[in-house]
């Protein structure tokens, strides 16, 4: 269930207190599909039937369109 993730932005994100959720925490984006770029909206649950060992391309970064598998990728030991 891993997926590719194009990233435009060559440079640190900073974060400020506002960023932080209403518990107090700060939560980063790992699926690379949040719209809120470093931060997580929540994009990630589209991914929650993503078959294990499969590596996903979501077209133009958006968990509400297509995806696709992109074949003859392997990653790592899932």
């Amino acid at each position: 269930m891993a997926r590719e993730v194009r990233h435009d932005e060559n440079g640190p994100a900073v974060f400020e207190e506002s960023d932080l959720g209403d518990d107090g925490q700060l939560y980063v984006c790992r699926c690379g599909l949040s719209s809120e770029g470093a931060l997580c909206d929540g994009s990630h649950n589209a991914t929650a039937d993503e078959a294990q060992g499969t590596v996903y391309k979501y077209e133009d970064d958006d968990p509400d369109g297509d995806r696709r598998p992109i074949d003859g990728v392997e990653f790592g030991d899932e």
